[in-house]
């Protein structure tokens, strides 16, 4: 048994955002039906390489991108620019509890898929419209893309190098504002499903890239707002804690540069961490014995803790602080993190039966639930792999019915 066994998603999303909203959703158990485009479907299954690759070590077409946001749904194919096409998607609805789209604000409306229409056929359905600036605002008729919103929502302005060492505008490495507003986007729906059950009514989800990325600046957002002042970049600096950052440590075996990152969280962590580096005094000085005067005295601080640090080596500092419970970390490449015992204890490596490749490896959902577990049993699907699978068993179409569609190109 799975959380969110007997609901049902029409998912008309494609990209990254509103599918990792829908991977969520499927591996808490809801039926995920994908709506493709016929020939071509999500975007992203082009984006490569890498590509799977083939029991012959041969390149398929199924890129390692789609692959890690679609996992555990069914795939249909559907030209929704046809009427035939839209008549499908409105019956499918008719027969599911949650509706997920990210076209542009007016797209749907032209298909007659917009919510009115849809909650017409279906009122108790959850409709959630994923864009980059909502459905309302003199934007919403933008197209939106992370990394223009990275930029847009002030995550740029302070993340990378300080400027005044020769910093500038960074990204983050992976497509954050897609991806937290897909998880915003999940939460949002499983409320509104809640409401549902309640009342019987569904409702629009209206979820926005920028909006997501704005409120994910979290304590910088707050600093601005009590202050008054933006924050600018501070590498691997936080702007709130000292010492909190990445520092260089003696060099590695093959004379290689080499890092950990020092996280003190409160004062009491800060002694520990000062009796280990053999500098009790500085835990006490009075300019750095609390957080709001080692923020303010940072200049004067680090420089001493930069030195000391380069003293001796990551795996010699990496046992010491964590044996005085002092957060400390590594800062490990991706060979490292999937190699790392914690992740294999984790089960953060999941294996699937895909239809190309029998041992598929991917990451696992990192939710952990006691009496309903994720799902691990529909690998992410090939092209329309389950179109006459779902056409069959949800809309009892017939074979004349499911011969006319693909002979009009419809499927």
């Amino acid at each position: 048994m799975n959380s969110l066994d007997g609901i049902r998603v029409l998912d008309l999303s494609r990209v990254l955002a509103g599918p990792w909203c829908t991977q969520t959703l499927a591996d808490l158990g809801a039926d995920v039906i994908k709506i493709e485009r016929p020939g071509s479907g999500d975007d992203t299954r082009t984006w490569g390489p890498p590509f799977l690759k083939n029991e012959e070590g041969v390149d398929t077409q199924e890129a390692a991108y789609y692959l890690g946001a679609n996992r555990n749904k069914r795939s249909v194919t559907c030209d929704i620019a046809q009427p035939a096409g839209q008549a499908l998607i409105r019956e499918l609805a008719a027969h599911c509890d949650v509706f997920v789209e990210n076209f542009k604000v007016g797209d749907m409306a032209r298909y007659g898929l917009d919510y009115a229409s849809l909650k017409a056929l279906n009122p108790r359905l959850v409709y959630c419209s994923v864009t980059g600036f909502g459905q309302t605002g003199p934007y919403a008729d933008r197209a939106g893309y992370d990394y223009a919103i990275q930029g847009m929502g002030g995550l740029m302005s302070v993340t990378g190098e300080r400027d005044d060492l020769g910093g500038g505008p960074q990204k983050v490495g992976v497509a954050v504002a897609d991806l937290m507003t897909g998880m915003y986007a999940t939460v949002g729906i499983l409320a509104a499903l809640r409401h549902a059950e309640k009342t019987g009514e569904g409702q629009q989800v209206d979820m926005a890239l920028l909006d997501t990325q704005v409120a994910m600046l979290a304590n910088l957002g707050a600093n601005y707002l009590v202050s008054g002042k933006a924050p600018g970049r501070a590498g691997n600096a936080h702007q709130n804690i000292v010492p909190y950052q990445v520092f260089e440590v003696a060099p590695a075996a093959d004379g290689s540069k080499d890092h950990l990152i020092l996280a003190v969280g409160n004062d009491q962590q800060y002694v520990k961490f000062c009796k280990v580096a053999n500098i009790p005094e500085l835990g006490v000085n009075p300019l750095f014995a609390k957080n709001r005067d080692r923020v303010l005295n940072r200049a004067q601080l680090v420089p001493i803790l930069e030195a000391v640090m380069r003293t001796r080596g990551k795996t010699d500092w990496l046992a010491a602080l964590e044996a005085a419970k002092v957060p400390c970390g590594a800062i490990n490449n991706l060979t490292e993190v999937f190699a790392d015992p914690q992740i294999e204890a984790r089960h953060m490596i999941t294996q699937w039966q895909h239809p190309v490749r029998n041992d598929l490896r991917l990451v696992s959902s990192p939710i952990k639930l006691s009496s309903t577990p994720v799902r691990t049993d529909l690998p992410p699907p090939l092209l329309g792999q389950h179109t006459e699978e779902v056409l069959r068993g949800v809309l009892n179409y017939s074979d004349a019915k499911l011969s006319e569609l693909k002979r009009n190109e419809v499927i």
